[in-house]
């Protein structure tokens, strides 16, 4: 491969190739043909493309930058509009908390009072019934004491009383005898 290249390198030298630095004119001239003809069409159809997207790219994000500053505007009053709804809320929430509390008190206060009334009346009506049921055994054992009493007169006096006019006159005694107490 060496030889190849001093080959190449030596055959150059002697048939008279291109220096990099040697001007050709003619290639210097096509070269500027070109260069204007290509500046011409993109001055023409390129640059005013490229212009306008440029444009429409500059007002796009001058809108869009115009719309996030709405948008933030309308983002932090909505955010204070939240903050000024949570702390009504949570007012009313300890509003609410505080009736709950007292309306509960006041409902253990009325439940207390209504049992302390139920309470009363059942000891009202178990003493009327007990004061029933002595009177009833105070009738009871005073028929049985007439009874008695009547029994033990007829042993006495060897013959039977009869009831009616009998028994008169031993309830009266016994009347008697209560009201002495």
């Amino acid at each position: 491969m060496i030889t190849m290249l001093l080959t190449l390198v030596s055959e150059g030298g002697e048939g008279g190739a291109p220096s990099p630095f040697a001007v050709n004119s003619g290639l210097v001239i096509w070269t500027w043909v070109v260069f204007v003809v290509l500046l011409f069409l993109l001055k023409k159809f390129a640059f005013p493309a490229i212009l306008k997207a440029t444009e429409e790219r500059e007002r796009t994000i001058a809108r869009q930058l115009d719309e996030a500053a709405k948008a933030n505007t309308e983002a932090k009053a909505l955010l204070d509009e939240n903050r000024r709804l949570l702390a009504e809320a949570r007012t009313q929430a300890q509003a609410m908390m505080a009736e709950a509390k007292s309306a509960a008190e006041k409902e253990r206060a009325a439940a207390v009072e209504k049992t302390r009334q139920e309470q009363d009346e059942l000891m009202a009506r178990a003493r009327r019934e007990i004061q029933a049921e002595r009177d009833k055994a105070l009738t009871d054992l005073r028929r049985e004491a007439v009874d008695l009493s009547l029994a033990a007169a007829t042993k006495l006096i060897g013959q039977r009383l009869d009831g009616g006019s009998d028994r008169a006159l031993v309830e009266s005694y016994l009347a008697s005898l209560e009201k002495a107490k």
